[in-house]
């Protein structure tokens, strides 16, 4: 080999310098996301540089949201097609579909954060009181809250829950009602 040539990692090799699995790069390598520079005299797979930024950038694609099965489509999607102007075109049709995903989910966050937000304030004011039960914080109306107007997020918590019926029947009971039922709908 080489001395001027970078030196080329075997598959484990190549699976502790990204952080993943060798499990992860066969998958990868099934999936037609990554190929070897080539084998060793031995059979043993043999990456470059490329195939690191290469899994950085399928790791990338997952962190936005992308599916394994989703870039393995637009990977394929990109080779086949018949110039570079429809290749881009079809890889910029996923990735603005992605990014109107993207700024739906942020506007999703935004109201959970607000909720959040307004769920703490509430509950900072609750930090006082120690005269009532869990069950009248719903209906509240003392330091400046007003009655049943606790915000959705901690109201939800509070209210009053309806007793929980304990049944105390035998499992054996059960299932043999359940048996002479169905005997009864087939016969």
């Amino acid at each position: 080999m080489d001395k001027s040539q970078p030196k080329l990692l075997r598959v484990g090799e190549l699976a502790k310098a990204v952080g993943k699995t060798v499990r992860a790069m066969h998958l990868y390598e099934e999936l037609g996301l990554l190929e070897p520079d080539q084998r060793s005299d031995g059979g043993f797979r043999l990456y470059g540089q490329d195939a690191i930024d290469r899994i950085n950038w399928i790791v990338k694609l997952q962190a936005i949201g992308f599916t394994l099965g989703e870039i393995q489509g637009f990977v394929a999607d990109f080779r086949d097609a018949g110039s570079g102007r429809v290749a881009t075109d079809r890889v910029r049709a996923v990735f603005s579909d992605k990014l109107s995903q993207i700024r739906e989910q942020m506007t999703q966050l935004q109201i959970i954060e607000n909720d959040l937000h307004e769920a703490i304030e509430y509950l900072d004011s609750c930090q006082t009181c120690a005269d009532f039960t869990p069950h009248e914080c719903g209906v509240c109306d003392h330091h400046g809250h007003e009655q049943h107007k606790a915000p959705p997020l901690f109201a939800g918590l509070s209210r009053r829950e309806t007793p929980r019926k304990e049944f105390d029947v035998p499992v054996s009971v059960l299932t043999s009602n359940a048996r002479s039922s169905q005997d009864d709908q087939e016969n």
